[in-house]
């Protein structure tokens, strides 16, 4: 079999993280059996459907590496196909013409509910044609049973007459979306359905339009939703945002993809994945039946495990733009440190934050919190020591020598000449190693901060 997968998103928003797992997943099957992924745009709801939310999927998909192989598909485009196999569909008696008034209709709902039958409209059975507007139902068999062997979910069975007599074509001639999904599939070619278990019920309605029309039904594969770390339904509290607002965050989108594919799917304790095993591994009998839980710490630790492996003059590249340098030597310096700072870092916004002190010259601000470490004694100790420094140039093993050596013969301890060094040259309480920072701003740069700041 020549596998097809899709994702069918709706635009009537951003690309959420379960849209964009949902995506993934067709994706990786895609991938792992040399198949093909292809997009559509799900936009029959013309009211809510907007240019915008279109614009945000791509971006996202884009952003994810997730595109598709062939142009996005509209599917508002295809309506006259749509209406076509809807009358197909009454011509080989799979269907039906209903003239029903609303509230002919409505009263029909009421007696289906109360007695908890589905909805059977007259009109299932009559052949006269009345010069008034109809929709067109699918008629749904009365008896027996259909049982769905889902690539995730197993084998599930419903009552045929739990199934409505569903509208597949309004009265307006605008296809539902029971209708469309079925022709659009069938005619891109799409073998694998692999899309959120809220779908689950639909599978059986559709069925029974690609039986109606004698074509192959795909394969089922419908994936437990995601939830919050609290177990209830992911909500914007839990983190449901558009995949657009954690890039703004400072998530890697390898990181994201690796974090999406373990939300609810396993290979063996394998936590960092990368794209090429994901694609040899993958495999939907590997994913769980029960719901997974977003957790934006577990994400966040796999986004320094990226940040950690990457070149450190790509991520000087991410980091530049949100520190605007202006001291020409901001980039050899950051780059310098960039080891330590990854270590503390769990996005490259993080890396921004604490490299301030790096990408300008001068006295640094001194914050708030770090101002007391430069009293009286402080500064009169890295007087001295300002007098003592060696030539550059500075690597910090000779420094770390060097302080050594320069504490024992002033009798004074590295808490004395620490802290406060580190003050004077970043302006805080906390940064990496002290040494390090010192190699990295350089003596010329280290002693005019020592300077400017203890105003000796």
């Amino acid at each position: 079999m020549n596998v097809v997968t899709r994702f069918a998103p709706s635009p009537t928003g951003f690309l959420h993280i379960g849209g964009a797992r949902t995506a993934l997943f067709n994706w990786l099957f895609a991938r792992h059996h040399g198949g093909t992924y292809l997009l559509r745009i799900e936009d029959t709801d013309r009211a809510r459907s907007t240019a915008e939310a279109i614009e945000a999927i791509h971006d996202g998909l884009s952003w994810l590496g997730l595109e598709g192989d062939a142009p996005a598909v509209s599917q508002s485009a295809q309506a006259p196909r749509h209406a076509e196999v809807a009358m197909q569909l009454v011509e080989a008696g799979a269907a039906y013409r209903c003239y029903l008034s609303d509230a002919e209709l409505e009263s029909i709902r009421e007696k289906a509910r109360a007695e908890g039958k589905p909805v059977r409209s007259p009109w299932r059975d009559r052949t006269d044609r009345p010069d008034a507007a109809f929709v067109v139902r699918m008629k749904m068999p009365d008896d027996g049973v259909m049982t769905i062997e889902d690539a995730v979910q197993g084998s599930v069975t419903v009552q045929h007459a739990q199934l409505d007599d569903m509208v597949i074509l309004r009265a307006d001639g605008s296809p539902t979306y029971m209708l469309a999904v079925v022709v659009d599939d069938h005619d891109m070619g799409v073998t694998h359905v692999i899309r959120g278990d809220d779908h689950l019920n639909n599978a059986f309605r559709q069925t029974m339009v690609y039986r109606g029309m004698g074509w192959d039904v795909p394969v089922f594969a419908h994936i437990p939703l995601i939830h919050g770390a609290d177990g209830a339904k992911l909500s914007k509290r839990h983190g449901a945002l558009g995949v657009d607002a954690y890039r703004d965050m400072g998530f890697l989108p390898d990181a994201m993809v690796n974090y999406l594919l373990r939300l609810g799917w396993s290979h063996g304790d394998e936590e960092i994945i990368s794209r090429e095993d994901a694609m040899a591994w993958f495999g939907l009998d590997r994913v769980g039946k029960a719901p997974a839980r977003f957790d934006m710490d577990k994400l966040a630790d796999i986004n320094s495990h990226y940040l950690r492996a990457m070149d450190d003059g790509e991520l000087w590249a991410l980091v530049a733009p949100l520190v605007t340098p202006t001291s020409p030597n901001a980039e050899e310096r950051v780059t310098k440190l960039m080891p330590l700072l990854k270590e503390r870092a769990k996005t490259h916004k993080d890396i921004a934050a604490a490299a301030g002190f790096l990408v300008h010259d001068g006295a640094p601000e001194i914050q708030e919190d770090a101002a007391g470490l430069l009293d009286e004694n402080a500064v009169a100790n890295l007087h001295k020591l300002l007098g003592d420094l060696p030539e550059g140039p500075w690597e910090a093993e000779a420094l770390q020598t060097f302080l050594k050596d320069w504490l024992a013969e002033n009798g004074l301890k590295m808490k004395d000449i620490g802290l406060p060094l580190r003050a004077a040259l970043t302006g805080t309480k906390q940064s990496p190693s002290i040494v390090d920072v010192m190699a990295a701003l350089g003596p010329e740069e280290a002693a005019g901060r020592i300077r400017k700041t203890c105003k000796i």
